[in-house]
């Protein structure tokens, strides 16, 4: 039998790998760690959600601000922003959330951290830094980066990518922002709140294109009425640098314009971190797209797991931890658990926020599924009336058996009341007891229950019922009708 130096390698420190290697060393398992950057915590925690989250609730409370007099308060003068001020928040943030993430934190778990870039040797074996660490299982948890630009005349240009974005030293006086996606989408609004003259560029007919067209629209006018100037169905045909940023030449729908911006940001999807690691000398199948995973997350090398943004399949810090979970059962425990993602939720985090679980209409029609659709609106919500913030709708997706495959929220809060249908959903609780759930007044989570009640109102005060107890106790029916005198 082989002897190796350690039971479990793991190359990458987010948030697929920290949950392997916390759940691999408490179970006893000797395990390395290496990261290549300087520290842990990966692309979400100094890069992406947290600094991401940080900026958008700045950016809201300086809206707020700027609309007092809408809430029946006086109106104020509101000083430009100093973003130096706001960059050194999201770090203060960030240092105090990568205390969970340290070094001297999962040493104590029993994890050994080795800083580095890593390379395979064999399908064993890995080199960081001239020195060898071999493994019986190894995980590639490396996550991954905003994708290059597509257009070669982008390269003329300075590009920002989530890496640089929030550090920035001052605010951009006009940002052009290249994608209509989540990211896109969220510094688009947080940028335009703080004070940039903001375009966004989507090379498609919608914003957050996985998402519905209505619920996407919605986003867009919020945003443009904000003042976010949108260009979609574009085209890139020319870019250069200024003496105050970059130009770029777009074409939309047949019609030229030249527009201008101090920075450009580039948010056209992301590809995984696969480049230096060795993968086609050890045989593990990987494309541009992401590292070939089955659905226990083993590559063709049965001994080497791949979860995370690294497998291209899902792009979400929650999907990344999910799946190293999965590769504790099958690596520690020999337990054949396989991904289930049927109810993965995810949230893009402008305002009102858009979140989802299950099917869309949209997956629901190219799936050819036959549905229906329970609306409830957040203007009939009272706590989203009172706070002054009731855009929005929920949309309840119902199959032909009119079981619950998928719901849509787009309003406030969005996200975390998408938690309860996570529950729900994933429980396979009935919507008879989601209607029965007393929910404290006033709450947005009262919108859940009313979608609900609503599907099974018309089945409860049918005719047919009404008839029957009628008949069995004598009822008189109703007392009053819009047409009848007072």
């Amino acid at each position: 039998m082989a002897s190796y130096d350690y039971d479990m390698g793991i190359i990458g420190g987010g948030a697929a790998g920290l949950t392997v290697a916390s759940g691999a060393a408490q179970l006893g398992a000797r395990t390395l760690l290496i990261e290549r950057e300087p520290t842990l915590g990966g692309d979400c925690l100094h890069f992406g959600c947290v600094p991401s989250k940080t900026l958008i609730n700045t950016a809201k409370r300086y809206q707020q601000l700027k609309d007092c007099s809408r809430f029946g308060l006086p109106q104020v003068d509101v000083p430009p922003v100093d973003f130096s001020a706001v960059r050194d928040r999201i770090r203060s943030v960030i240092s105090r959330i990568q205390k969970h993430d340290s070094v001297e934190r999962f040493c104590g778990l029993g994890v050994q951290t080795v800083f580095g870039p890593a390379r395979f040797v064999d399908e064993h074996q890995v080199e960081v830094d001239g020195k060898r660490h071999s493994a019986k299982f190894w995980v590639i948890a490396t996550g991954s980066s905003a994708a290059p630009p597509r257009i070669d005349c982008l390269r003329n240009i300075p590009l920002l990518t989530n890496r640089e974005i929030f550090s920035l030293d001052r605010l951009p006086g006009s940002l052009i922002i290249l994608g209509g996606g989540p990211i896109a989408i969220e510094m688009a609004q947080a940028f335009c709140r703080l004070g940039s003259r903001v375009t966004v560029v989507q090379r498609s007919g919608q914003i957050l294109s996985k998402e519905d067209r209505d619920l996407a629209d919605q986003v867009m006018k919020v945003m443009a009425e904000e003042g976010v100037n949108f260009i979609l169905n574009a085209t890139v045909e020319a870019a250069q640098k200024t003496a105050v940023g970059s130009e770029l030449v777009i074409v939309s729908d047949g019609h030229k314009q030249t527009i201008s911006g101090e920075a450009v940001l580039l948010a056209q999807g992301r590809s995984p971190n696969i480049e230096g690691l060795n993968l086609t000398a050890i045989d593990v199948h990987h494309s541009a797209g992401g590292i070939v995973v089955d659905a226990r997350m083993r590559t063709s090398q049965k001994h080497i797991f791949a979860p995370g943004d690294v497998n291209g399949r899902f792009q979400f810090t929650h999907a990344a931890g999910h799946e190293g979970g999965v590769v504790v059962s099958n690596a520690i425990f020999r337990l054949p658990r396989k991904i289930n993602t049927r109810w993965m939720p995810w949230c893009t985090y402008c305002e009102p926020e858009l979140a989802s679980i299950g099917l869309n209409e949209k997956a629901a029609q190219t799936a050819g599924i036959d549905y229906q659709v329970w609306r409830e609106e957040f203007s009939n919500n009272d706590r989203a009336i009172c706070e002054g913030n009731d855009t929005g709708q929920l949309k309840m997706l119902l199959d032909e058996h009119e079981k619950p495959i998928g719901v849509q929220i787009l309003g406030p809060g969005a996200g975390e009341l998408l938690g309860q249908w996570s529950a729900v959903l994933g429980g396979g609780v009935k919507l008879s007891t989601l209607a029965g759930v007393i929910q404290p007044y006033p709450t947005l989570a009262e919108i859940n229950k009313r979608v609900a009640g609503s599907y099974l109102t018309p089945k409860i005060f049918s005719h047919r019922v009404r008839k029957g107890l009628r008949l069995i106790f004598q009822l008189k029916g109703s007392a009053c009708s819009p047409s009848s005198p007072i």
